[in-house]
């Protein structure tokens, strides 16, 4: 396996959105940045691609015209609960929909301009730390950085080689989820964000760019396992029973001809640092939808990292100073948002429950605004 002599000064492992960014922002302060990717862009992903307006701002910094795109503009949210109890709110900060087909392209071609070497269908295998540097295995050779950084998504071979305790799956008895994400056409409000809500599960839809619209859910894998492990039969058999569900998924136009889908999620805390390796995204603690605007979460924490970074990348005591301050300023960013997404997590998809919290939030609308704000964050 070759060895490239290039010592980086930044490695990345994962090219979302947390990764192009960080690549981006590191590269403008004349850092020498690797990009490591498996997937070639542009490429989908299971995601909402509702984007908070929050992030609108660090966007334009990282070279996305967003005002040429004519994105749309999300400014009210629906809720439903599964027996079609309709709960609506506008929303104050509100947000655009952009496909991360479109979204991540775009940030990688604005990486490449910037000078980062990115390496696409490049998987990274093993990650080793010694003599205050980072040796880095991959299927295209082994590369050497003073720093790197994870931002992988879910779940990862290296969160195995690191034995980072999330991994052990006997640990909690957690449920396992699935996420499913279509494409369509439809005759949807442009400027509306929709949850319905299902057992065991929700469902957002909300346009995106190219007069798209993305439909996507999250449910356990149990619900598909009682359905043969069948998308369609699983959608008739329970999605359709929210009536607001069966009228998308019977009137839209399907522009996949399968879903998109992945398994094996599970939220819970995470650790943002295994020895020295500086984790961000999901990578960092899985963000349920619920928290809101997960994207707009991964590139804000790559905006703290290329802020907290030290000058000199070689001095060790730099690095531990960097490494208390990122995760102080993670938790502080972060902590409340994931903690009670995991409290929305397991309050919704509850056939009664839902119903209950939509009929007791409708006649105090700032009760609901304050649950709202507490998925958004300020500009960045």
């Amino acid at each position: 396996m070759r060895q490239e002599n290039t010592i980086y000064d930044i490695a990345i492992i994962g090219g979302g959105l947390g990764g192009l960014t960080l690549a981006i922002q590191c590269a403008k302060q004349n850092r020498k940045v690797l990009l490591i990717e498996k997937e070639s862009y542009p490429y989908h992903k299971v995601c909402g691609e509702y984007i908070s307006n929050e992030s609108w701002p660090f966007l334009l910094s990282c070279g996305i015209n967003l005002h040429e795109l004519d994105l749309p503009k999300i400014q009210r949210l629906g809720i439903t609960a599964p027996n079609g109890t309709y709960l609506s709110h506008n929303l104050a900060k509100g947000g655009f929909g952009i496909s991360r087909f479109t979204l991540d392209y775009l940030l990688a071609q604005q990486a490449k301009l910037a000078g980062v070497n990115l390496l696409e269908n490049c998987k990274a295998t093993k990650i080793e730390f010694e003599n205050n540097q980072f040796y880095i295995q991959t299927t295209q050779g082994v590369f050497t950085s003073k720093y790197a950084f994870g931002s992988y998504g879910k779940k990862g071979n290296l969160d195995v080689q690191l034995n980072r305790d999330f991994v052990q799956e006997k640990k909690r008895g957690l449920k396992n989820y699935i996420g499913v994400k279509y494409h369509i056409q439809s005759s949807f409000p442009p400027d509306l964000i929709e949850l319905h809500n299902f057992k065991d599960g929700y469902c957002g839809i909300s346009k995106i760019d190219n007069n798209q619209y993305c439909l996507c859910y999250l449910t356990t894998e149990e619900n598909l396992k009682n359905n043969g492990n069948n998308i369609k039969a699983m959608e008739e058999n329970i999605l359709y029973k929210n009536p607001f569900l069966k009228i998308l998924f019977t009137q839209a136009t399907f522009l996949y001809k399968q879903p998109l889908s992945i398994s094996q999620i599970r939220f819970e805390p995470k650790t943002q640092i295994e020895n020295h390796f500086v984790l961000l995204g999901d990578a960092a603690g899985l963000i349920t939808p619920l928290c809101g605007n997960g994207m707009s979460m991964a590139m804000r924490a790559a905006k703290m990292v290329s802020v907290l970074l030290p000058a000199n990348l070689d001095d060790a005591n730099e690095r531990a100073q960097f490494e208390s301050n990122y995760q102080k300023e993670w938790k502080k960013a972060f902590k409340t948002r994931l903690k009670f997404g995991r409290i929305f997590q397991k309050l919704f998809g509850s056939v009664y429950i839902t119903h209950l919290i939509l009929n007791l939030l409708k006649p105090f609308p700032s009760l609901l605004k304050k649950l709202v704000r507490l998925t958004h964050g300020n500009d960045f």
